[in-house]
């Protein structure tokens, strides 16, 4: 614990940042892969239907998701800022009653989610066509919804302790399960969508093992006891008001999807769904290295904050957004210049190829400026200020893009569900930038 504690106060930033980042990163786009992968296997073995199938299913994973956000992210917030203050009880109460909850809460939605399973997809957007290969997969997949929880909240917590190369390893392991399993049972076992979804669980038991045995076998710093695992309602408080950004964060994408779908469903049908799903998958593929920054640079803000290095939290400040700003430039140029052949990698189909890459293009307008937005909210979360990290979130997704959603279409049909995104994301990456510049003029005085 006292080496890590010595990095995230003493080492310097730029080294500090990228030692942490660069595991944070893999295993982040490990744990996007797992869907990617899921759709590229699905949509050249299955066919356009069951990408759709996959994506109107995906409002529930991201709910566990969300649950496991709210919760990790929550935790790990509270464990960084804690141990910067040397407050190592609450650190493990932290840690223990979030591995708890989050077991609890994962197995009630899976079985929820089993027992009103058709209902949910027609709600999320399901078409009569894409109803049977949705429920086929989220039938399967709900098995390994609490797996996949304990694994990302445990994550989060590992990641807090200061020990990143751990939560990407097991990342890796599932995400390797989960490419070698997939052609093996959707083509080699002919299970179609099925086989996806079996292979996912089993990746995610896997990933589940692998951090179970890290907190078992004690090789944690955290020094967790038995009674550190019975809820409290005061610690659950705090990591609930902390991780609320986060799990809003998800909410909202969730909303925003069932919007989405619900809206390309009346406006354009099967084949827009699909593309949906495809963009979709593809942008959080490519948002994940931010994210992975952004969890790299909360655990180093929150202790340098509670310690009082003010220094520190502004220069790590300044280079996460140096870095996330020069790789969103990066791949915004990227998929602009070649939309086209990134939904071809999912499909063959050529009228979904052509719609998506129009709507890719659209989506992704302003991605060259979208670590302002999530380095943002990130750190008010970081330094404990909830309440505006939770506003930020909800602005976006919530205030801003929903309504121009369900507006738009009404003026330009379809196409105005793919011109909601760069408006909402200019709106909403000028709104962090005011909050921010204020806040950090403040810190620096």
């Amino acid at each position: 614990m006292k080496k890590h504690q010595e990095a995230l106060g003493e080492m310097p930033i730029k080294k500090l940042l990228f030692k942490m980042a660069t595991p944070a990163i893999i295993g982040m786009l490990a744990n996007s892969l797992y869907n990617l992968v899921d759709t590229i296997f699905i949509g050249q073995g299955v066919g356009t239907l069951a990408i759709a199938g996959l994506t109107v299913s995906f409002p529930m994973q991201m709910l566990v998701l969300a649950i496991s956000f709210l919760i990790g992210m929550g935790a790990a917030a509270m464990i960084s800022k804690r141990l910067g203050e040397k407050n190592f009880e609450l650190a493990y109460l932290a840690a223990g009653n979030s591995m708890f909850a989050v077991l609890i809460v994962s197995v009630t939605i899976a079985i929820l989610g089993y027992i009103f399973i058709e209902p949910l997809l027609i709600a999320f957007g399901a078409t009569e066509t894409i109803i049977p290969y949705a429920k086929d997969y989220l039938s399967i997949v709900l098995i390994g919804n609490p797996f996949f929880a304990f694994a990302v909240t445990a994550n989060s917590i590992i990641r807090a302790e200061g020990n990143a190369k751990t939560a990407m390893f097991s990342m890796l392991l599932a995400l390797g399960l989960n490419i070698i399993l997939d052609p093996i049972f959707i083509f080699g076992l002919d299970m179609g969508i099925r086989g996806a979804a079996l292979a996912t669980v089993i990746a995610q038991v896997a990933g589940f093992i692998y951090v179970f045995h890290y907190f078992a076998a004690k090789k944690t710093s955290l020094k967790l006891q038995p009674h550190h695992f019975k809820i409290s309602k005061k610690i659950m408080k705090e990591i609930i008001a902390l991780g609320s950004s986060s799990f809003f964060r998800q909410v909202t994408f969730i909303i925003l999807a069932i919007v989405i779908q619900n809206a390309l469903k009346v406006y354009g049908g099967d084949i827009y769904i699909a593309v949906y799903g495809i963009i979709n998958r593809t942008q959080m593929f490519v948002m994940m290295p931010l994210f992975g920054f952004a969890q790299a640079y909360q655990p180093i803000i929150g202790f340098n904050y509670g310690a009082k290095k003010y220094d520190r939290v502004l220069e790590t400040h300044k280079q996460t957004m140096k870095y996330t700003t020069i790789y969103s430039t990066v791949f915004w140029l990227f998929m602009m210049f070649f939309a086209s052949q990134i939904i071809s990698v999912f499909t063959t189909n050529q009228e979904v190829i052509m719609v998506g890459a129009f709507a890719l293009r659209l989506n992704v307008l302003m991605f060259f400026l979208f670590g302002t937005q999530m380095v943002g909210a990130t750190y008010f979360m970081a330094v404990g200020k909830a309440g505006i990290a939770l506003f930020l979130t909800l602005s976006r997704q919530l205030l801003i893009l929903i309504p121009l959603v369900i507006i738009l279409p009404f003026f330009f049909q379809v196409n105005g569900i793919w011109y909601a995104f760069p408006i909402a994301d200019a709106a909403s990456i000028i709104l962090v930038y005011i909050l921010l510049k204020k806040e950090l003029k403040l810190l620096a005085k």
